[in-house]
């Protein structure tokens, strides 16, 4: 059958969003090495938004993060936060990434994430020794980027509207979830 998504594929949501939903480690099959190189940083951010907005659909927090290696520019993890879907309180979108990307050299990758990290993923982000991380949206939720910077990870802000309306209606919707996403179901009981 042969590869789906070619070197002269034009860069479209719909394409972005196909990335989104195929599972990494067929992503080699279905998509020419070519077309990954030539995605820009709001490209992979915007595959990370298209993930965010699956777990949305999903009923669970809408964040999603793509790990790129920053040599091949290929895609080596990907995921989306499963609070709600897995019952899984550790299955942040950043966690879900670095889970799919396996044993890896992060030092050797960019994150895009689209939401500020929390405090457990900025620091598994500094633990890995991640090169950069990309966030798509200190508008709704920021705060551990300076502490990301002071361990000296580099930090890139670049916000993604679709994302952060996405996340601003997330919370408008299920103000809940948000807090048990951030402050565990203790913190729901403060709410």
């Amino acid at each position: 059958m042969g590869v789906l998504i070619k070197r002269d594929t034009d860069i479209t949501d719909a394409v972005l969003n196909t990335i989104a939903h195929i599972p990494t480690r067929s992503l080699p099959s279905v998509a020419e090495r070519g077309f990954f190189e030539k995605l820009s940083d709001r490209d992979f951010l915007r595959i990370a938004v298209w993930l965010a907005r699956k777990s949305f659909d999903e009923g669970g927090c809408p964040i999603g993060a793509v790990i790129v290696d920053n040599q091949t520019r290929q895609i080596v993890g990907k995921g989306h936060n499963t609070l709600v879907q897995e019952n899984d309180p550790y299955n942040h979108g950043e966690t879900s990434a670095i889970r799919d990307a396996g044993r890896e050299n992060f030092s050797q990758t960019t994150l895009y994430t689209t939401l500020s990290p929390c405090d457990i993923c900025a620091t598994l982000l500094y633990m890995r020794q991640f090169n950069r991380v990309v966030v798509g949206d200190v508008t709704n939720a920021s705060g551990n980027e300076e502490f990301l910077r002071a361990k000296g990870v580099k930090v890139d802000i670049l916000e993604d509207q679709l994302g952060v309306a996405l996340y601003a209606e997330y919370r408008r919707e299920r103000p809940e979830l948000d807090i048990e996403d951030w402050k565990g179901v203790a913190g729901i009981a403060r709410f």
